[in-house]
């Protein structure tokens, strides 16, 4: 099957551009991609219980760039214009390589509450980004809910973790600054091309580094397929690696890169409630309270005016 580039096809699918979504409709579908992304560090952990660090990045990257390849070739989708590979290779570089690998690596002697602090603090990183790149400028009391949320956030992570900075830190404050990139060049691109063409894409490219990674990797670390351990590795291959990224690009060409972002808020609350289910950590009841401010939070930024 030949795939077409989007510069010389006249096909419908080529020139077509992603229609208007209702906001309600956008704002769902970024909560879905939030959820998902919550459970990225959970299964993260239950995946490093049967793979090294880099056999289950460079793995889960190929499994998610197989599933996005192969909707890429059934729908016969044309390749993007020459003008967008630059941030196509940006949502790479930091949403498909740069994020999981170092969050993988921190979770290697880190405890999922504590990276939870560092994601407490993504929504207000990419707002910034957004800013910069794309020229967003909120309200001033977006900005004040937003610092007031990621202060919450913050504060209650820091408490659960200890307050203790780690090695793991250096891992998890890089990881916040190539997500927050690649989050906001996603979210430009998803206004131009459908959000799951964007992360797709940005797979596919990656394939000639994290294929030789992956037959690399697995020939030198430890490979034990438990239950858990691939359950952890389809989840991030196909849930928070594709299926989360797709909802969440969406959601963000329809409501906004800074208001989608405030969303993610909520995500390290949802990721401790995982902790406990899925790993048996335990919550104080700080939780609760921490939990109803994120919400206050998140309900100003999303009814306040850019």
């Amino acid at each position: 099957m030949r795939v077409q580039s989007s510069a010389t096809t006249t096909s419908p699918i080529a020139v077509a551009t992603p229609g208007p979504e209702r906001p309600g409709f956008g704002t769902l579908q970024a909560a879905l991609g939030v959820v998902a992304f919550s459970l990225t560090f959970p299964a993260t952990a239950w995946g490093l219980e049967g793979f090294g660090p880099w056999s289950l990045v460079a793995v889960r990257s190929v499994l998610a760039a197989v599933i996005a390849g192969g909707c890429l070739l059934a729908l016969r989708v044309p390749l993007p214009a020459r003008r967008h590979w630059a941030g196509l290779a940006v949502v790479g570089a930091g949403v498909v390589l740069g994020f999981p690998l170092l969050t993988t690596l921190a979770l290697e002697t880190s405890t999922t509450a504590h990276a939870a602090v560092v994601v407490g603090l993504l929504p207000l990183t990419t707002a910034l980004f957004s800013a910069l790149r794309v020229g967003t400028r909120p309200s001033r009391t977006f900005w004040i809910a937003a610092l007031a949320g990621a202060a919450a956030v913050l504060a209650f992570t820091v408490q659960q973790s200890g307050g203790a900075l780690t090695t793991a830190d250096l891992y998890l404050f890089a990881a916040l600054l190539v997500c927050a990139a690649g989050y906001t060049e996603g979210g430009r691109l998803a206004r131009v091309m459908p959000g799951w063409q964007v992360i797709g894409w940005a797979l596919v490219l990656c394939l000639p580094l994290t294929v030789p990674v992956a037959a690399f990797a697995l020939a030198r670390e430890p490979v034990q397929l438990t239950a858990h351990s691939v359950t952890g590795l389809l989840w991030v291959a196909a849930g928070s690696q594709f299926a989360g990224l797709v909802v969440w690009y969406r959601g963000m060409a329809a409501i906004g890169i800074p208001k989608a972002s405030q969303l993610q808020l909520a995500q390290p609350l949802l990721t401790l409630v995982w902790s406990v289910l899925l790993l048996g950590e335990h919550l104080t009841v700080a939780a609760p309270l921490t939990a109803a401010a994120v919400l206050v939070c998140i309900a100003v930024t999303q009814r306040s005016r850019g």
